[in-house]
C-alpha cells in the first residue's frame, strides 16, 4: 500500500501544468486521483523548512514546500521537473520516458 500525501500547493502546481500540457478534463482526472490522498496542511515549521531548503538547493517556493512535505512524511517525491534530478529521496524521469 503506498501513502499518497499532497499539500494545497502541489494540487495548484499539478493542475496548472495538467490543464497546460493536456487539457481540462486530464487535469481534473490528475487531481482527483491525488485527492484520495491525505492532505497535509502548510504549517509555520513546515514552511520554515521549506525557506531554508529553497535557499540552499536554489528552489522555487512551491518546490521547496512540495520538497519539504515529501521528507516529512518519508515519502518518495516522483517528478519531471528536471531541477529535482540531483537531489536525494527524490525520483526523476525525463519527460517522454
Amino acid at each position: 500500500m503506498s501513502l499518497r500525501c499532497k499539500s494545497v500547493k502541489t494540487l495548484y502546481e499539478v493542475f496548472k501544468v495538467v490543464l497546460r500540457q493536456r487539457g481540462e478534463d486530464a487535469a481534473f482526472q490528475a487531481t482527483a486521483l491525488m485527492q484520495q490522498g491525505q492532505l497535509v496542511e502548510l504549517s509555520p515549521s513546515l514552511a520554515m523548512l521549506a525557506a531554508k531548503t529553497s535557499l540552499t538547493l536554489s528552489l522555487r517556493m512551491a518546490d521547496s514546500i512540495i520538497l519539504e512535505t515529501a521528507r516529512q512524511f518519508q515519502a518518495v517525491l516522483w517528478t519531471q521537473d528536471e531541477h529535482f534530478s540531483a537531489i536525494e529521496g527524490v525520483r526523476y524521469f525525463r519527460h517522454g520516458g
